[in-house]
């Protein structure tokens, strides 16, 4: 008959909760990696010039661009206030489309994540459909 002395037990009480808070910890971890980089934080539209579009990274190719956001025009429509939005996008049809019209006006649909991983481009706001307008 094994008899477990009091060591032994105060050892598998000390692995259990080892065990439990680890699991935790890796559970948490998780979480947050999942709502700070894959969560949709929000989505809409933004219209402008195609100002920049490139192919640009180190090791991981992504697609970055540039939009001239026109929020005040004067006589002739042209523009006296204007903000850029930069954008990044993971889809290769995007991609060529957004090659195809840069110069020209757009409207871009995006989702904006909280975090930017090395992978999926520089920036939060994923580009993931255009239109020409």
């Amino acid at each position: 008959m094994d008899r477990l002395t009091v060591s032994d037990r105060t050892r598998s009480g000390a692995r259990r909760i080892i065990s439990s808070i680890l699991l935790l910890g890796l559970l948490l971890l998780g979480i947050f990696v999942y709502w700070h980089y894959f969560n949709t934080y929000s989505e809409g539209n933004r219209f402008g010039l195609l100002q920049k579009f490139s192919r640009k990274g180190n090791l991981f190719k992504t697609y970055e661009g540039e939009l001239i956001l026109s929020s005040v025009t004067g006589n002739n429509n042209v523009p006296i206030a204007s903000e850029k939005f930069f954008f990044s996008v993971s889809e290769d049809s995007v991609a060529t489309r957004l090659l195809q019209l840069e110069g020209h006006r757009v409207s871009l649909h995006y989702t904006e994540k909280r975090g930017a991983l090395f992978w999926r481009g520089e920036s939060k706001y994923i580009v993931d459909g255009v239109k020409e307008e």
